[in-house]
């Protein structure tokens, strides 16, 4: 009698744990026809018919800018590139090369190596070509530079312009017989007036002409520094003093001779005059 309520509870526990494998696998069933429910494709978008000519995106820049003034960018190019071509252009077309050159052989001259170092010669140099370049400058400038900003002129009408004064300047100080050298060297007709002369060959003449100033000059600040070598070597072997340098001894007579004369003063007014 015991064991029956034992056996009437398994009973009922089998039939609820058959009831919740049923649900369980009726569960199953059903997600997994709702998964496998066939889902209606997206139809292909239509095509696009092609873009006409000229339609297309482009990038370009405009040369000019409001009011026909040459815009920014164009400006800001122009600007670098002249700043890259700076170095050459100063070398070239300007006074400074005859003055370097000139400053350099006095330094030789005195006997003094490193002394002015170069970056003063340079210094002084630049300044005293500004000094001298600072009239034709101002021509270029007002002749072809302002008018380009201002939209007057197209680049090359104010490029046109404004080397004339600069053409002027190297013209005025080149020689004939440099013109015609390098004219005869680039095997090109002689030019009938000074207006016809390429830049291409008025640049190489006028450094040649500028060299040969410099060495001109160089020439005769060194003889009488020469002279006092000579004068020193002399005295020197004639007190049988053969070992002692005679530039050690003659040194502070050059310079003694260089700041009494006033070397310095001297040499800038005969630079600056000679562009007078």
């Amino acid at each position: 009698m015991t064991h029956a309520p034992a056996r009437r509870r398994t009973s009922v526990a089998v039939v609820l744990l058959l009831t919740l494998v049923l649900a369980a696998v009726l569960v199953v069933i059903g997600g997994g026809e709702a998964h496998a429910a066939p889902v209606d494709p997206t139809p292909p978008a239509a095509p696009t018919d092609p873009a006409a000519p000229g339609t297309e995106p482009t990038v370009s820049v405009d040369v000019n800018g409001v009011n026909g003034t040459p815009s920014s960018p164009i400006v800001v190019l122009l600007t670098i590139t002249l700043l890259s071509v700076a170095p050459s252009l100063l070398l070239m077309t300007t006074s400074f090369t005859k003055i370097f050159v000139v400053l350099a052989l006095t330094r030789n001259a005195l006997g003094l190596q490193g002394v002015p170092p170069n970056q003063v010669l340079a210094g002084l140099a630049l300044f005293l070509s500004l000094f001298i370049m600072a009239p034709v400058i101002g021509e270029v400038n007002d002749a072809g530079v302002q008018p380009y900003l201002s939209g007057a002129m197209t680049f090359s009408d104010a490029f046109d312009v404004g080397t004339v004064p600069l053409r002027e300047f190297m013209l005025s100080h080149t020689r004939e017989s440099d013109l015609a050298l390098i004219t005869r060297a680039a095997d090109q007709p002689n030019p009938e007036t000074p207006a016809d002369v390429a830049l291409t060959t008025l640049i190489p003449a006028f450094m040649l002409s500028e060299l040969r100033a410099a060495f001109i000059i160089g020439f005769v600040v060194f003889v009488p520094f020469l002279v006092i070598d000579l004068v020193v070597a002399a005295a020197l072997m004639s007190m049988g003093m053969m070992m002692l340098p005679p530039v050690m001894v003659s040194l502070p007579f050059k310079l003694l001779l260089f700041v009494l004369v006033d070397g310095w003063g001297l040499i800038v007014t005969a630079l600056v005059g000679s562009y007078g």
